[in-house]
């Protein structure tokens, strides 16, 4: 990459779907009140990936971000994503 050159930074946030089981985010709901945390209702433990690209972040670099997500970041049989530009 030239210096100078344009960058994008694209969160993708990986998310269990609501009807899946979330076996850490509930370990850790039962821990907060414990630690003096309470009112918390619910947990879900997720995971954050931030991708950089050349240029701009227009919808084929989205698209493409997108195609990353399904094939490597995510699995969406019991995943969702959600991509947003930093």
């Amino acid at each position: 990459m030239s210096e100078g050159a344009a960058v994008a930074r694209v969160v993708v946030d990986v998310m269990l779907k609501p009807e899946i089981l979330d076996p850490q985010g509930q370990a850790i709901a039962r821990k907060l009140p414990q630690l003096g945390f309470d009112g918390i209702v619910a947990v879900r433990q997720g995971k954050r990936f931030e991708v950089e690209l050349e240029g701009e972040a227009d919808e084929a670099a989205l698209e493409r971000v997108g195609k990353i997500a399904e094939t490597l970041l995510a699995n969406p049989v019991i995943e969702n994503y959600e991509l947003r530009v930093l």
